[in-house]
C-alpha cells in the first residue's frame, strides 16, 4: 500500500525555522512530482511549493524567499525560514494524481502541525 509519512512540524516563535520530511513507500515506482499543501485556519487548502522528478520547483508567492523545497529519492523536504504567524497551520505532502505509478490516484500524507507562535 502506497503511503507519505511525513515529520518535523511542532512550534516554533516568529523568525524561526523548520524542517518538514516526507517519505513515499510502496511502490517500485518512484512520484514523479511531490508537493507541499497547507491548510491555515480560515482558508481553503493551498500549494504551498512543489518538484518534479526533473526538479522544476514551483513556490506560493506567500512563501518565496522565505521556503526552500528539495528532494532526496523518494523523500522531500520543505525548508521553512523567517517563519511568520501566518504560516500557521497543517502542512499536506502530497503525490499528484497520474504521478506515482499507472492509474494512482493523487495520495495524501496525514499532515504535520506548523504552530508560529510567540
Amino acid at each position: 500500500q502506497v503511503q507519505l509519512v511525513e515529520s518535523g512540524g511542532g512550534l516554533v516563535q516568529p523568525g524561526g525555522s523548520l524542517r518538514l520530511s516526507c517519505t513515499a513507500s510502496g511502490s517500485t515506482f518512484s512520484p514523479n512530482a511531490m508537493a507541499w499543501y497547507r491548510r491555515v485556519p480560515g482558508k481553503e487548502r493551498e500549494l504551498v511549493a512543489d518538484i518534479t522528478y526533473r526538479s522544476r520547483i514551483n513556490y506560493a508567492d506567500s512563501v518565496k524567499g522565505r521556503f526552500a523545497i528539495s528532494r532526496v529519492n523518494d523523500t522531500v523536504y520543505l525548508q521553512m525560514n523567517s517563519l511568520v504567524p501566518d504560516d500557521t497551520g497543517v502542512y499536506y505532502c502530497n503525490v499528484p494524481d497520474k504521478k506515482w505509478y499507472p492509474g494512482a490516484p493523487a495520495v495524501w500524507g496525514q499532515g504535520t502541525m506548523v504552530t508560529v507562535s510567540s
